[in-house]
């Protein structure tokens, strides 16, 4: 199988969930960590912003097949909207291609009217089907992607159900196997004071520049998987060098989450010029993650 999404796995988009694999109530992905969720019967293709998926990212074919159904029309909840699903259409708008043997490819929350393939049409890998949306029951932009076969989900990171907390590409469905991440930073940038956690998920909350009486500099970053015992260091770096280094520490397990810190401008610290910051996500003692933003004081 190919990539379902137009993007770059780790900068453009990242994998917010897998498959998960415990029987009971639990969580277990591939790896035998904890990147999924209770009963999560797919892989779910994130972006980063909800401004990325209303720029319009491309769904693509994973494998060659026909699509056997089909759904558009349900609204998206991108920028905030308050549009909620229908019982039933949890999926939103997608598509199913039916692969063959006994397989089948189930594609969900695409964008509204994006859907570009009919009914009975027969699709290559890597045809474009739609949009990366929101739609149906989806907290944030993505593509969830579901494979089954005789109607049993299987995970394309895992198709041997009798196999454990591997990681190894040679076991795996992909053509070009991505590397599991089991967490890291998504997106990063400067405010005048402490953003809005929807102003950073909508991709709102970074400005390139900031006016001459900005009240404060801070930088934050945006994270997923995050898991109790990690840390964020938040460095900044002006014109006079080192204007602030803190590391803070996640104190429970989280989908996402984002951290900031900064500091009060006077006339003592306020200088005129590029600012950069660096967010580097740490767990175990070992770098994770890193991010990095830039901002020019007026």
């Amino acid at each position: 199988m190919r990539l379902p999404v137009e993007c770059t796995l780790g900068a453009s988009c990242y994998i917010q969930n897998h498959v998960d694999h415990d029987p009971g109530p639990g969580i277990r992905d591939f790896a035998c960590g904890d990147l999924s969720y209770d009963g999560h019967q797919g892989t779910d293709f994130a972006l980063p912003t909800h401004r990325d998926a209303a720029a319009g990212v491309n769904v693509l074919a994973a494998a060659p097949g026909r699509v056997s159904a089909l759904r558009d029309g349900e609204p998206d909840r991108l920028f905030g909207a308050s549009d909620g699903f229908a019982e039933g259409r949890d999926c939103g708008n997608g598509v199913v291609i039916d692969l063959g043997a006994g397989w089948e490819a189930q594609y969900c929350h695409m964008r509204a009217g994006s859907v570009t393939v009919r009914l009975g049409e027969t699709v290559a890998a890597g045809a474009v089907l739609g949009q990366v949306g929101m739609s149906g029951n989806a907290e944030f932009p993505h593509l969830h992607l579901s494979l089954r076969h005789d109607g049993q989900v299987v995970d394309p990171f895992q198709p041997n159900a009798k196999a454990a907390c591997s990681t190894d590409p040679a076991g795996q469905l992909w053509l070009n196997a991505p590397d599991y991440a089991a967490g890291g930073l998504i997106s990063a940038g400067f405010s005048p004071g402490l953003p809005d956690y929807d102003q950073i998920r909508y991709g709102k909350a970074h400005l390139q520049s900031l006016p001459p009486d900005a009240p404060a500099l801070v930088f934050w970053a945006l994270a997923f998987g995050g898991q109790n015992g990690d840390e964020v260091r938040l460095r900044i770096d002006g014109p006079a060098g080192g204007f602030l280094d803190q590391t803070v520490m996640i104190e429970r397990d989280q989908a996402q989450f984002f951290r900031a810190s900064g500091r009060k401008l006077g006339t003592v610290n306020r200088r005129s010029g590029r600012y950069t910051g660096t967010a580097i996500l740490i767990r175990d003692g070992v770098e994770v993650s890193r991010i990095r933003a830039e901002t020019v004081l007026e």
